[in-house]
């Protein structure tokens, strides 16, 4: 598909997400989970004709959304979109050869992960975070996770274990294998797992969205495989735990966080525009 003629690059400014334009997009996404008429059965994705661009109901609608979102996600993991860089709509949609209405779920879903951000009126941006914007949800992850390892220190029972170290295996098998955007998932879900088994659904609720900015932040700044979230580090964190020593395991996954959020900013300035003055004093130009 040619998704790549549906990306547009912004204006050279930050997007923020504005929850004005994710409530505009709330009845399309709200309609995923509501019945048909007469079938008290969800609709179907993409069921009606899309007005605003022809499309007929297609044939296996309901994995529409599912394909599109993973395709847009995946895209962003392996760090191929630009940061600042518009999802035109009305492309994608055409691209996709979906409806617009499902296309639009699919970007309310990315701009609730903090994986977009959504302006009324202009559309949908990949993030282009400052470089504070990083630092802030680094700390931000910081001081949940600490919270996390002091819980599980000395605590982890044998099943507990086993769910670890199989996760751990599967990050190195995403890296030998060379699939990237599994391998920063995995990365990510390393710490949810923890979260999860520390405190249960309500804490991971608050600890994915910090996870999921990061991975994009790692992604636009800083994909190279060789230097992504290493699951040796993870082994790491793991023994310590088991062997509950508090202080190891507390400076093992500090230092973990501090090392990728210090390679993502070093990046990040790179990418930073010239100053104005600076490129006009240019006696070249």
């Amino acid at each position: 598909m040619a998704v790549a003629h549906a990306l547009r690059i912004s204006p050279g400014r930050a997007h923020r997400y504005n929850a004005a334009w994710f409530r505009s997009y709330a009845p399309s996404f709200m309609a995923s989970t509501a019945p048909s008429a007469g079938t008290g059965e969800p609709p179907r994705l993409g069921e009606a004709t899309d007005t605003q661009t022809g499309h007929a109901p297609a044939e296996g609608a309901d994995d529409v959304e599912a394909l599109v979102y993973a395709s847009i996600n995946s895209a962003l993991l392996q760090g191929k979109l630009a940061p600042g860089q518009q999802l035109v709509e009305r492309e994608l949609a055409a691209a996709f050869g979906c409806t617009r209405g499902a296309l639009r779920k699919v970007l309310a879903r990315l701009g609730f992960e903090g994986k977009l951000e959504l302006e009324p009126n202009r559309g949908a941006f990949v993030p282009s975070p400052s470089e504070e914007d990083i630092r802030a949800t680094y700390r931000a992850r910081q001081v949940v996770e600490s919270g996390v390892v002091v819980t599980l220190c000395g605590a982890l029972d044998a099943g507990m274990r086993r769910k670890l170290a199989a996760h751990v295996r599967s990050e190195k098998k995403a890296l030998r294998e060379g699939r990237v955007d599994e391998a920063v998932r995995l990365a990510g879900q390393f710490h949810l797992l923890l979260t999860e088994l520390a405190g249960g659904p309500a804490l991971v609720a608050v600890l994915a969205q910090l996870v999921a900015r990061t991975e994009l932040y790692k992604a636009l700044f800083d994909p190279s495989k060789a230097t992504s979230c290493a699951p040796d580090e993870h082994a790491q964190i793991i023994a310590a735990l088991e062997a509950g020593h508090q202080v190891a395991a507390l400076a093992t996954l500090r230092e973990h966080l501090a090392d990728i959020e210090a390679r993502v900013v070093r990046q990040a300035r790179l990418r930073t525009g010239r100053d104005l003055k600076a490129v006009f004093a240019d006696p070249a130009i």
